[in-house]
């Protein structure tokens, strides 16, 4: 059995952004239609170590490729000097089972993630929009900042993080790296430039709002990232209220998305509140930014069909350049 390696590097060259928003069009469209069979994922956590594990399987007949992702996040990692994902996805051809490749898949994980909000930003946000937030500043902020740059003429970038030397290193590094803007700032107070963005991402760990939901100006279109279970929560009740909210699955929303669970349970706001799903919009079902003063929330717990997609086209584009280490098994 001849499987393909794909390392982190080999992964991240194999997946240029743009093709990687491409791809996760593609996965939200196929989802909407009712095409993906995508279970919700199991998650198994190991409460005394801080660490949870998830698998995730999901099959694009579109795509003519199954996908098993199994990835942990181990919250104590950063302080002993390790990435606080680890993520391997292996690829399997529907017709056969065959296992056909093994993907580092933290790198995989950042890019599709990004991918997500790239697209939901490219179908969301004023088309004018130049100004960008971006709170966090680990792996996943990173390909946030990427695809956001990828699909709006950003001209102005602020970064906050829970540390302001984090967010200086985070400038530093990505400042001016193609299709990243010069001018990125690392901000030591959010409130202080919220007003002034038109597009924010967040991709943290919190479990407690990161923003007063009252400074957000009209129009403004937001990325959501970083939660992914019922008591984690990176924006606020008013964030919520305010927003048209758009989701990447109500079902798994209704399961992980901790901002909209909790506001669900204090009887404050209704799943039948959601505007939409992203794949609805980008099929044409629903619409996407109704009027500019509108304020637009893209919540995104992320989901398996990113990962099928996002392999898939990573396999095709390795198979086509030659990339990767081919090991019979």
């Amino acid at each position: 059995m001849k499987v393909r390696i794909l390392s982190a590097r080999e992964v991240r060259r194999a997946l240029p952004m743009a093709d990687a928003v491409d791809a996760m069009k593609r996965a939200f469209s196929q989802l909407a239609q009712g095409e993906a069979d995508l279970p919700l994922r199991t998650q198994l956590e190991a409460p005394d170590h801080q660490t949870i594990s998830l698998i995730m399987p999901g099959y694009l007949p579109r795509e003519s490729a199954i996908a098993v992702k199994l990835v942990s996040i181990g919250s104590r990692n950063p302080a002993r000097g390790l990435p606080s994902i680890h993520a391997l996805v292996v690829v399997i051809e529907p017709s056969t089972g065959r296992p056909l490749a093994v993907l580092e898949g933290g790198s995989l994980t950042a890019i599709r993630t990004g991918a997500a909000s790239g697209a939901a930003t490219d179908l969301l946000a004023r088309p004018e929009a130049r100004t960008l937030l971006v709170i966090g500043s680990g792996v996943q902020a990173h390909t946030q900042l990427e695809a956001v740059c990828t699909v709006r003429s950003i001209e102005q970038v602020w970064v906050a993080s829970r540390t302001y030397e984090h967010a200086e290193q985070f400038a530093a590094q990505i400042a001016g790296v193609d299709p990243v803007p010069a001018r990125v700032e690392a901000v030591r107070d959010p409130p202080s430039v919220l007003p002034q963005a038109e597009i924010i991402c967040t991709a943290t760990p919190a479990t407690a709002p990161l923003f007063d939901g009252r400074l957000l100006q009209a129009g403004t279109h937001v990325n959501a990232v970083g939660s992914f279970t019922p008591t984690m929560a990176e924006f606020d009740l008013v964030t919520l209220q305010r927003s048209r909210v758009i989701v990447d699955s109500i079902e798994a929303a209704m399961e992980e998305a901790g901002e909209i669970i909790q506001a669900v349970r204090q009887g404050s706001y209704s799943f039948d509140e959601i505007g939409a799903e992203l794949g609805e919009i980008i099929n044409g079902k629903k619409p996407g930014r109704q009027e500019p003063g509108e304020i637009t929330l893209f919540k995104s717990v992320g989901l398996a069909v990113q990962d099928v997609a996002a392999a898939a086209q990573v396999l095709a584009n390795a198979e086509r350049d030659d990339l990767g280490t081919i090991l019979d098994l």
